[in-house]
This record gives C-alpha cells, sequence and structure tokens, in this order.
C-alpha cells in the first residue's frame, strides 16, 4: 500500500471516531449540556471543534509514522498501532456515554483507562519515533485537561 493512501486511512479512522462521537453529541450540546453545572474554566463551546480537528489530525501522522517505520520497529510499533486503534473506539464512546446516554460518571471512567491507554501510547513513542511523541503529546495533552473537566462537571452535578 502507498504510504500516502495509508496516512489517509489513518486519517479517516480518526474522522470516523469523530463523526460517531459528533453523532452523540449533537442533540445533547444543544440541549443537556448547557443545564449542567460548570466549573468556570469550561472552554466555550467554539474551542471544541477546532481542537479535536487538529488533535485527530496530529494522532493519525503520529501513528502513521509509526505504521511507515513498522518493519525496522518491530514489536513495539504493532502494539502501538493496535493500542491506536483501541483508543480511537474508547475516544468514540466516551461521547457516547458523556453525551448519548448523559453519563458523566460512566464517561469519566472510560476517560480514565483511555487517558492511561494515551499515556502508555506516548511512552512507547518516546522509544520509537521522537516527532511521534511530539505530534502525540497535544492529545494526551488535551485528554488530561478533558478527564479534569469529566471529573468537575460529575462532581458538580
Amino acid at each position: 500500500m502507498s504510504r500516502w493512501l495509508a496516512l489517509v486511512l489513518f486519517l479517516l479512522a480518526a474522522f470516523a471516531a469523530a463523526a460517531i462521537g459528533g453523532v452523540a453529541t449533537a442533540t445533547s450540546v444543544q440541549t443537556w449540556y448547557p443545564t449542567l453545572a460548570k466549573p468556570p474554566w469550561n472552554p466555550p463551546s467554539w474551542v471544541f471543534g477546532p481542537a479535536w480537528t487538529l488533535l485527530y489530525g496530529l494522532m493519525s501522522v503520529a501513528a502513521w509514522r509509526v505504521w511507515v517505520r513498522r518493519a525496522e520497529l518491530g514489536a513495539k510499533a504493532t502494539t502501538v498501532l493496535r493500542l491506536h486503534g483501541l483508543q480511537l473506539v474508547l475516544n468514540a464512546l466516551w461521547s457516547l456515554l458523556f453525551f448519548g446516554l448523559q453519563r458523566p460518571d460512566l464517561a469519566l471512567i472510560e476517560i480514565v483507562v483511555l487517558w492511561t491507554i494515551l499515556a502508555i501510547i506516548q511512552l512507547q513513542l518516546k522509544t520509537l519515533d521522537r516527532l511521534a511523541a511530539w505530534l502525540w503529546a497535544p492529545y494526551l495533552g488535551w485528554v488530561t485537561f478533558a478527564t479534569t473537566l469529566n471529573l468537575a462537571i460529575w462532581y458538580l452535578n
């Protein structure tokens, strides 16, 4: 497979997860979410779309870089790529739990699992591909923030 086609497929997979999350989010973000008590540091709604677009792009390029070098990198690359697929599922699942089911409590448990997997990927990327690790870091940072926000919303409500 062409390396550029592979990059497109990594991007499509990430944005498929985004689309699933978007469907779950669409109605609740207009109706249920505004009724929740939120901490004063909750970002405005317009921040989430651009932030996630950038993060999905960065995570895709990071995973793609490992895929391109998978023969050279060996079993650790396979592990990272499998964890990447799992984290995409968990990424979409969080939106289904938080917005779709309107269950910040379940979403909080799930996002801690997601964060753990992202941290494992980050540690692996540091040894496999430093640029990929730098590309991955904003995603881990954002999910750290999102975990804290999820906790605050659960606590306040």
